[in-house]
């Protein structure tokens, strides 16, 4: 990882939009860092799109996708888009369209969870699980600790459900199905924007494990410094890191991109 102070200007001129994750990205105890909306509101009134792509739920990501600045959340690693409509209100999505399918899923979800709860010592499911309707999720780090050892014996019953397991920068997400935060950005940006994802146009910005296909798959990505808790662990890391961490990292790339395209 190259400081973002490195970055060329021209690389961020031409960007069409930005990728981005919520917890410890814009966010710090489930509360976004003033830095981090004033610079979304700024982005905004540039005409820059800003997309959440986040592990949450549903349910806890409604309000914000109303009240925040952004064109849209995509909640559960991909599976649910949420945006507002030209009322105002807010708009659901499935990734997943079969309404039965979700129904199947969801059953073997919740026998999946208490499965974890049952095997594995310690385990807990996060506070925010009344608010998912694709996933469930483990606390490791939010509310509840858990060790190295304890994070892939729980992956590991999650894959034994048939289940992908990701764990992000406080929660282990387990779902049925091929989304991702790569197909949610494939899925978003036309839905959003009436025009194809061009993976060179846009960055991604992230914290943790759960984004590392982002890191993997796009040409430029950034990590916010709190990244380097996670970074020994990581396959793949991001091309840059902001020297400030959490939502005052994404101001720090929110304010470079403004400044690149202030001088085009």
């Amino acid at each position: 990882m190259q400081p973002f102070s490195l970055c060329p200007p021209q690389r961020l001129r031409h960007l069409r939009g930005v990728l981005t994750d919520i917890d410890d990205t814009l966010t710090a105890h489930g509360e976004i860092a003033p830095a981090a909306l004033a610079s979304l509101q700024a982005l905004h009134d540039s005409g820059v799109p800003v997309i959440a792509i986040t592990g949450r739920p549903s349910g806890w990501s409604e309000p914000f996708a109303l009240a925040w600045p952004l064109l849209a959340i995509v909640a559960e690693n991909g599976a649910v888009m949420l945006r507002r409509d030209e009322h105002g209100l807010l708009q659901r999505e499935f990734s997943q369209a079969d309404e039965r399918v979700r129904e199947a899923n969801f059953e073997r979800l919740q026998a999946c969870a208490a499965d974890v709860l049952q095997r594995v010592p310690g385990a807990c499911l996060a506070t925010d699980s009344a608010g998912r309707l694709t996933d469930i999720a483990v606390d490791h780090s939010e509310f509840a600790q858990l060790d190295a050892a304890q994070i892939a014996a729980v992956c590991a019953v999650m894959r034994a459900h048939g289940l992908v397991a990701t764990v992000s920068s406080i929660h282990i997400n387990g779902w049925i199905g091929e989304h991702n935060k790569l197909s949610a950005a494939i899925w978003a940006v036309p839905a959003l924007l009436g025009e194809a994802f061009d993976p060179e146009r846009w960055l991604y910005i992230g914290d943790s494990a759960n984004d590392q296909l982002m890191f993997e798959r796009l040409p430029l990505t950034v990590g916010v410094a709190n990244i380097a808790q996670w970074a020994p662990r990581l396959q793949h890391l991001p091309l840059y890191v902001t020297q400030a961490e959490r939502g005052e990292g994404f101001a720090e790339l929110a304010q470079a991109l403004l400044r690149a395209r202030g001088s085009a």
